[in-house]
């Protein structure tokens, strides 16, 4: 069959629309921190990341001090675990790993720091193969809120990054993820799957071993009333919002108290409150 060149030009229109060219490699000297976005493959620029100082964040000074010491063994070169942050809500684990990523800056390091919605994790392989392309910087990989349903397989996609795959993780990027979940799936699926199974260890394995995958695990309990009390008088340090100590206690108790909660998040969420009415901007 002949085609017009008018056909041609139509066809290879809806081809590269099929197969878009090869992201451009960004200009990772212009920021510190990125934000992988798909169609088209990109790596958006952030122009300030939203943080909070590392001496801020308390109660998960284990935690902290492990990741800290992690982060700088990579940004200097040297051998390092992926690492899954898990545990309680609202306890510091998204925060931690961008005020871990600001203080390995703040030490010299050339470390940026990349996000990954976990939507986006069929593509990963398409990111990685962009951060290749500049080996001599290092990319810290960040997936907040990370799970995975009885039906997803979006898993599969993240296993060669962790462990696997004939390329592997490329020796400039590490990998961060944080979640609710130890092992990234519901309880109650693992046990369905398990009790209908004909070999039950068996049939979840490959969901259950994505989380053994990592190297360091972290976990995050709630905290106690001091620790959720010594929050707060460290944001009230550190913004200069001068309350006393009895009525601190009596408000943030009462704030607690009305919120179901008490957690790291709760914690700011009334400094924020507080802040506001004392006439201090954040």
């Amino acid at each position: 069959m002949d085609f017009t060149a008018e056909e041609l030009d139509r066809i290879a229109a809806a081809l590269e629309r099929m197969a878009p060219p090869p992201a451009a490699t960004p200009e990772f000297d212009n920021a510190e921190a990125f934000v992988w976005q798909t169609a088209p493959d990109r790596l958006a620029p952030v122009a300030e990341v939203n943080r909070v100082d590392l001496s801020l964040l308390l109660g998960i000074e284990r935690a902290r001090d492990i990741l800290l010491e992690n982060t700088l063994q990579f940004a200097k070169g040297l051998p390092a675990n992926n690492a899954l942050l898990w545990g309680a809500r609202g306890m510091g684990k998204s925060s931690l790993v961008k005020a871990v990523h600001a203080e390995i800056q703040a030490r010299g390091e050339d470390l940026k720091i990349v996000e990954l919605q976990r939507e986006d994790l069929p593509t990963i392989q398409r990111l990685l193969t962009l951060l290749r392309t500049a080996p001599k910087t290092r990319f810290l990989l960040f997936c907040d809120d990370l799970s995975f349903s009885h039906d997803d397989q979006h898993y599969k996609s993240l296993k060669a990054v962790l462990d696997g795959g004939i390329e592997g993780r490329p020796e400039n990027v590490l990998f961060y993820a944080t979640s609710n979940r130890r092992h990234l799936m519901p309880r109650d699926m693992i046990e369905n799957e398990r009790s209908s199974a004909i070999n039950p260890s068996e049939a979840v394995e490959e969901k259950v071993s994505l989380s053994d995958r990592f190297g360091l695990w972290l976990g995050f309990h709630p905290c106690t009333q001091d620790e959720y009390l010594a929050m707060i008088r460290g944001y009230c340090d550190a913004h200069g919002v001068d309350i006393d100590d009895a009525t601190l206690r009596a408000e943030a108790i009462e704030w607690q108290a009305t919120r179901g909660a008490r957690s790291g998040r709760v914690a700011w969420q009334y400094f924020t409150d507080l802040a506001g009415r004392r006439g201090v901007s954040l």
